[in-house]
């Protein structure tokens, strides 16, 4: 039997989903009590209608004043205090038509918000809502439904047609197509044959086909998606923190001139009629709408960003430090040469390297383990197997000390290859991987790795949308590099870094401003971690670098990026605008207000054609144009 979660009610929803229902339907009440009470007095029954006006009034005062203790109690003191202060000295004061008004325009202002919120969210909520529970697990010939928990690397499932795929893997039999449009944004799904890696959370959009697991349903690449989603949603921007102290500064100055008008005048009616017009703010509502309006947005384009802070951050990036392989290039690399040394054989030594090389994540080892699959070659498992990020791996092979690695690895072990086998400063070569066997040289393999067909389209977008300053930081050779982004435009390179290098090289240009860091791989999680911005290609990129990044690309291209950033821009420009566009009318309303130029059955109309406007001012990010030009916060007049 299940059990409902914790924190959820005997229905199954949340706490949280509970608060965001009754938001949304909160104005349904007071509508209801003012046209009630409106027909009474036009009935010509003046009790009737205050009685109706009033108990609106009270609802939802009652349903504010929870709120208010809760946000009390965790040290949160916002805006809806001035609500709650004008719809009690409404009643106060027998000014029940305009406390209904009131009641009616905050909870009209909680309804669009939280339809806006929803709204805006749907792209990451339909991520999570698609995750799989169970799977069909082949037992002795015998299809057996399990929980995804209970999947282990080299089970057999059958993914029927429809079903998402619940584990990141290989296409065992058949032949997959994968509509991956809800994950990444591609537009057409894609056919894989057999022993091609397949992503978890696509969904089969042809024939039944057997995935070999190749990790546990927690460490593969949806169930990591799912997680940054949570954490995106859970996460308080920046921004919206600025909102709330400048919340703070805006109730001392409502309090103050609602009392400077009551103590100038004598007269209670004017400060409620300050308190109505600042009632609630738009800085609570137009940054939470606008900041979550673009992360659904990027979402939609196949960018998960994990939360406000990060869209921000995304916007004022200058400097871009970008790794090579897996990123700049396809990351598919390809075997061009193999040179064995001594009297080992050709297959002898490919069997051995790609065996090691099959608990690695890193683009070059995945290309050795595809082509010793490729040519028939049965792989047995290692053991022992230890790996330096960025420079190779180590394991035993049917009792044999196998190292796959680079010659900094080689160095660290004593062996020592003949110059003439080493690393070639020719760039024809993309990658040059020793191989040594008990102790001694082996054999030499070239790898070519080509630039992506997009790659430098993505570079001159990224200076178009404000990067200023371009560097290419890899673990290859200066030659290699500097022959693979001759022509584009890169303003240094380099080379030759270990992920300790990497990371320093994050660390010394954040002389030029605002970095943002582009890897993929294991040995990027550092650099990734230490950058003002982490960006990871998490579509078949190592774990270890989502987790690090702040920004996840869950289609292999550099593509989205540029569009994310336009998305960032204009969802931050937009924020502001509706920020300080809202700020300034309601200030205006409050000095008519205090001047007796407004009542407050006035100012809670106008308070309400405000609120409205700033939300739907600030769901214009989930449109945008079509065209790539998007306004900045400099373009509105704010830094």
């Amino acid at each position: 039997m299940a059990t409902a979660a914790v924190g959820s009610t005997g229905t199954g929803w949340s706490a949280a989903e509970w608060g965001t229902r009754v938001r949304r339907w909160l104005a349904v009440l007071p509508l209801a009590g003012l046209c009630a009470g409106l027909l009474a007095q036009a009935l010509g029954r003046p009790d009737f209608a205050m009685a109706a006006w009033a108990f609106a009034t009270l609802a939802v005062l009652a349903v504010l004043l929870t709120q208010v203790v809760t946000s009390l109690a965790r040290g949160d003191v916002g805006l809806d205090l001035v609500a709650l202060l004008s719809m009690g000295g409404a009643l106060l004061l027998g000014q029940t038509l305009a406390g209904a008004v009131i009641a009616l325009m905050y909870a009209g202002g909680q309804s669009l918000e939280a339809y806006a919120t929803g709204r805006a969210g749907a792209a990451m909520t339909a991520l999570i809502a698609r995750q799989p529970r169970t799977a069909l697990r082949e037992e002795g010939g015998v299809l057996q439904e399990v929980a995804l928990a209970a999947l282990v690397p080299g089970d057999r499932i059958l993914v029927r047609v429809g079903d998402v795929v619940p584990v990141d893997g290989w296409v065992a039999a058949g032949r997959a197509v994968l509509d991956r449009s809800s994950l990444t944004g591609e537009a057409l799904p894609v056919t894989l044959k057999a022993n091609e890696p397949v992503l978890s959370g696509t969904v089969n959009a042809g024939t039944p086909f057997t995935l070999l697991a190749e990790r546990p349903a927690a460490e593969s690449t949806y169930a990591g998606i799912v997680r940054l989603v949570e954490a995106a949603r859970a996460q308080k921007a920046p921004m919206a923190r600025l909102a709330d102290r400048y919340g703070l500064g805006f109730l001392a100055l409502t309090l103050a001139l609602a009392g400077g008008a009551w103590a100038a005048t004598g007269d209670p009616i004017r400060a409620l009629a300050v308190l109505v017009v600042a009632t609630p703010c738009p800085l609570i509502l137009a940054v939470p709408v606008a900041l979550v309006s673009g992360l659904s947005r990027a979402a939609g384009i196949g960018v998960l960003i994990k939360g406000g802070g990060a869209l921000e951050m995304l916007a004022q990036v200058r400097v871009l430090v970008i790794d090579k392989t897996g990123t700049l290039t396809r990351g598919s690399a390809r075997l061009a040469a193999l040179r064995t040394l001594g009297a080992h054989g050709e297959a002898e030594v490919l069997r051995l390297a790609a065996s090691v090389d099959q608990a690695s994540g890193h683009p070059v080892a995945r290309a050795l383990v595809e082509e010793a699959r490729g040519r028939g070659l049965i792989l047995p498992q290692p053991s022992m197997v230890a790996e330096s990020p960025g420079e190779g791996a180590s394991g035993r092979v049917e009792g044999r000390l196998v190292i796959v690695g680079g010659a900094r690895l080689m160095r660290r072990h004593g062996i020592v290859f003949p110059p003439a086998a080493g690393p070639r400063q020719a760039a024809a070569a993309a990658s040059t991987v020793l191989v040594a066997v008990d102790g001694t040289p082996a054999a030499v393999l070239d790898f070519a790795d080509p630039l992506r067909t997009d790659g430098g389209r993505a570079l001159m977008d990224l200076r178009a949308c404000g990067i200023t300053r371009v560097v290419l930081a890899t673990g290859d050779r200066r030659g290699v590099a500097e022959a693979l982004v001759a022509g584009l435009p890169v303003d240094a390179i380099v080379a030759d870094l270990d992920p300790a290098a990497k990371t320093g090289t994050v660390a010394a240009e954040r002389r030029n401003g605002l970095v943002m860091m582009v890897g993929d791989g294991v040995n990027d999680a550092p650099a990734l971690a230490a950058a003002d911005l982490g960006v990871a290609l998490g579509a078949r990129g190592a774990a270890a670098a989502a987790e690090a990044a702040d920004v996840v690309l869950l289609v292999d291209s550099l593509a989205p990026l540029p569009q994310a950033i336009h998305i960032a821009k204009r969802a931050r420009a937009i924020a502001l605008q509706s920020v300080w566009i809202g700020l300034g009318l309601s200030l205006a309303g409050m000095v008519a207000a205090a001047l007796g130029h407004l009542s407050p059955l006035q100012g809670a109309l106008l308070q309400e054609a405000i609120d409205v406007a700033v939300i739907l001012n600030a769901m214009r990010v989930l449109g945008g144009p079509r065209d790539g030009r998007e306004p900045t916060a400099e373009a509105v007049g704010h830094p």
